[in-house]
């Protein structure tokens, strides 16, 4: 009965289902570890925050590059301050206010983008406090350029002395030195400055992009249940059809043929429908006795005129012509 499943068709139909679900359930899994990895990291950032001011700093050189394991983390590094530029329309408590950004000149190296804090109200360059002189070592949370998709970014369209995108690409074009690609926000402000908190890193924590990973996940394990399902249905009535032929229930047909064709006993229309019997009689004669044909010179549908009166029809020419019957 399941000699079907070797069939070409068949073969077409395990195939797919035997490929496309394991593809559905590794898809599910995968995007399940992304949204467990994203769990993670939210839970580290969080421990990371909540233990800022006893962590241990680093020297910034072992935590470049910047990555999404190494954000966060305090920095530590020394130099002089050079360039100071303001980043404004940066939001803090509910209050619109701006940057002080200052770069760090390492010694020999890219200089460092420093914010020492925010102040609130509109960008100001004489509200912003000038750096310390001489040399100085600054400790920090490590964090990610940024880009046009961060939070407050504005690019372009702003006057001298401020920028509207804190990372490497934004500010070659408007400092002479070559900058590190990340920046440091100072753990505690100085000068009237609040200290700036650390920004999360992108593509980490519980955000929209982490529910949307677990949304993915319910979807493909729902596709691997609807390929099952399918094939187990198709399968279920091969096996019925199967069933019916080997019992001879074999549906008859009923196609346009069949439906235009005429029933037994119905003739044409003006014309009855002749017995069975009659039919059958009809069908001996003809087969012993040859059809009789009208005259070549009388049509068939005209009516036979009646013999003038006097002339003997039931005679072979016996009699006179005229006498009486």
């Amino acid at each position: 009965m399941y000699r079907f499943l070797l069939t070409p068709r068949w073969w077409g139909i395990n195939v797919f289902a035997a490929l496309a679900i394991p593809f559905c359930l590794f898809m599910g899994s995968w995007q399940l570890g992304r949204f467990e990895a994203r769990a993670d990291s939210h839970r580290e950032q969080q421990q990371s925050a909540e233990s800022t001011t006893r962590q241990t700093a680093e020297p910034l050189a072992e935590l470049l590059p910047v990555t999404q394991r190494t954000t966060g983390r305090i920095a530590e590094a020394t130099g002089t301050y050079g360039t100071q530029l303001l980043v404004p329309e940066r939001r803090l408590d509910g209050r619109d206010g701006f940057y002080v950004l200052t770069l760090l000149r390492t010694g020999g190296g890219p200089a460092l983008p420093v914010v020492r804090g925010w102040l609130p109200g509109d960008a100001d360059t004489a509200e912003a406090p000038a750096p310390p002189k001489g040399e100085v070592t600054v400790v920090g949370a490590l964090q990610a350029p940024e880009n046009r998709r961060s939070e407050g970014a504005r690019a372009g369209g702003l006057p001298e002395g401020q920028i509207g995108i804190i990372s490497a690409a934004a500010l070659v074009n408007v400092v002479p030195d070559d900058v590190h690609n990340a920046w440091i926000t100072l753990t505690e402000g100085s000068d009237g400055l609040r200290p700036v908190p650390p920004a999360v890193a992108q593509n980490t924590g519980l955000d929209l992009k982490a529910f949307q990973n677990l949304g993915y996940t319910g979807e493909w394990f729902v596709f691997a249940g609807f390929v099952l399902f399918m094939w187990f249905r198709l399968f279920r009535r091969e096996v019925e059809t199967q069933r019916d032929l080997a019992l001879g229930l074999v549906p008859a047909a009923a196609g346009p043929a069949t439906a235009l064709a005429p029933s037994a006993g119905t003739a044409p229309t003006g014309e009855a429908a002749p017995s069975a019997g009659t039919a059958g009689a009809a069908g001996a004669a003809g087969a012993e006795e040859p059809t009789e044909t009208a005259a070549p010179d009388t049509p068939a549908d005209e009516p036979a005129l009646p013999p003038p009166a006097g002339t003997a029809t039931g005679r072979s020419g016996g009699g006179r012509p005229g006498a009486e019957a």
